[in-house]
């Protein structure tokens, strides 16, 4: 059991008079994180997995509405995305019952977000939740556990499966991505060729921490530029994958419309791939090492609420910086190494035109970057 950061910035919201929507990846612990929330209260929970709720909750009337919530004054509807419409029944629960407290939980932000962003303007607090954070990993195990657990974490991730059941990582991630990856992007989203998806996947999971080319990928996968730019923004709805825009201000020849392209979960990437040889073995380790820090400064950066922006930055001269973030008006470049050299410095056309503070994050130091305190 993993202490959620976001478990007490969504209990003050309860009792605010508005929808509390918590939408993210599955098997990421959306429905444990509101359960453990809910564990003192009387709460009427309505699971749109289940036919008869969804046929119960699709175009519902008022009065339909009050027959289902009956007394009770909170309500838990978990997989909101699976029931059509279900922006406007939500809405006419924040808007009538008033004394109600309605929490949702949803798999598939393009399609949930599409549902609800309208409909619920204004009446809800919405959360996005991920894998298992560093900080909520090393809360639980302790320190030096963590740390000892480091290079298993770059390899199988942090599904919360994953880490509560050791010796079966391979095995709960290739059940993962064949259940999620495929089944639900293809349920929602008009995806018609699960090969197409698939050999996309596999593509990107190879370029893991480079600069995206659309026409290149078209090229490899075999569909044109328009169908990947789709598929992609697909994947990054629905928590697979994220990107980095280039950071450009001042300088004449920075790349000014780059993206990078991330895995939310360094497990997931590399099933995807089918490679968990250990760190010693393989190519891709400063990728992989890339890849987790950066995932895991987003979950740092939207639990906390910290507003920072988050870029990478290059040249066309190839001077390159893993990772920038302006926060507060301050500029801060990184550059990730798993063992970084004693005097390594990142580019001065960057850090002096920009004033920017500069920092190298290796696993001896690494933890003051994916803990934000």
């Amino acid at each position: 059991m993993y202490t959620r950061t976001l478990e007490k910035v969504i209990q003050k919201r309860i009792g605010t008079g508005k929808a509390i929507v918590i939408v993210g990846a599955r098997q990421v612990g959306k429905t444990t994180l509101i359960q453990t929330i809910l564990q003192n209260k009387d709460y009427l929970f309505l699971d749109a997995d289940d036919s008869s709720i969804r046929n119960l909750l699709t175009n519902p009337n008022t009065e339909e509405i009050r027959l289902i919530i009956g007394n009770n004054k909170t309500i838990f509807l978990d997989e909101a995305q699976r029931i059509n419409g279900i922006g406007l029944t939500l809405k006419i629960i924040t808007d009538q019952f008033k004394d109600v407290q309605l929490i949702v939980s949803g798999s598939s932000s393009f399609d949930l977000g599409n549902e609800l962003n309208e409909p619920l303007t204004g009446r809800k607090w919405e959360y996005e939740l991920f894998p298992i954070s560093w900080e909520e990993y090393e809360k639980s195990i302790g320190f030096v556990k963590a740390t000892q657990q480091i290079e298993n974490r770059l390899l199988y991730g942090f599904y919360p499966d994953i880490l509560n059941n050791p010796g079966e990582e391979k095995e709960i991630l290739k059940n993962l991505v064949n259940s999620y990856l495929y089944r639900d992007i293809l349920a929602f989203s008009d995806i018609k060729k699960p090969e197409v998806l698939e050999k996309l996947l596999q593509a990107v999971a190879l370029q893991l921490g480079n600069e995206l080319n659309y026409n290149e990928l078209a090229q490899i996968v075999g569909i044109n530029k328009n169908t990947v730019q789709k598929y992609i923004e697909i994947l990054e709805k629905s928590y697979v994958i994220f990107r980095l825009n280039s950071f450009s201000r001042n300088i004449r020849n920075e790349i000014k419309k780059g993206r990078k392209i991330y895995f939310h979960d360094n497990g997931v990437r590399n099933a995807i791939i089918g490679n968990f040889n250990p760190l010693s073995l393989r190519i891709d380790k400063g990728s992989l090492w890339e890849n987790f820090l950066i995932s895991e400064r987003i979950k740092q950066n939207l639990y906390k609420n910290t507003f920072a922006k988050m870029y990478f930055w290059r040249t066309k001269q190839q001077q390159e910086i893993d990772y920038v973030e302006e926060k507060e008006n301050v500029i801060t470049a990184y550059e990730f190494k798993w063992n970084a050299a004693n005097k390594m410095k990142l580019p001065k056309t960057f850090t002096k035109e920009y004033n920017a503070k500069s920092l190298v994050i290796d696993k001896e130091n690494f933890r003051k970057f994916v803990i934000n305190n």
